[in-house]
């Protein structure tokens, strides 16, 4: 697997979130295109290169170790600043069609050992998440 970007490896771990749970659902496709046009941290991005890096990814993530190139390549390439990023939008695309799977909390605990995130941030993160995609 070729090297990554910054940019390249957070959209790549909010797709293996998405897939997780074996069903990338319209509002987390949504809501990734949303979150490289909005957030602050995808400036500079081309952002009509997504549904191809998601592509690419899912390519990968067809293969038997996927996951395990995925992180690694990831790990790599975002500085320990942008892992909390990464996970936090690996929460939000989890979270985005109100029905977090078993499959999905999985990766989430695997991209928190691998990063090797704090528990408070990890805490805050997840909190932050719930609060934000609560129905009245």
């Amino acid at each position: 697997m070729e090297k990554l970007t910054a940019h390249e490896a957070l959209i790549y771990i909010m797709v293996t979130t998405s897939a997780a749970d074996a069903a990338v659902s319209d509002d987390e496709l949504e809501l990734m295109s949303e979150i490289v046009a909005r957030f602050p941290v995808f400036k500079g991005f081309d952002r009509k290169r997504l549904d191809q890096l998601a592509a690419k990814c899912c390519s990968y993530l067809a293969l038997e170790d996927g996951i395990e190139q995925i992180l690694e390549v990831t790990g790599k390439a975002l500085s320990p600043k942008l892992r909390d990023t990464a996970y936090a939008l690996a929460v939000e695309v989890a979270a985005s069609d109100l029905d977090v799977r078993q499959e999905e909390l999985v990766f989430l605990q695997i991209l928190r050992e691998q990063f090797e995130l704090e528990d408070l941030t990890v805490a805050a993160i997840e909190r932050s998440a719930r609060i934000r995609f609560r129905k009245a």
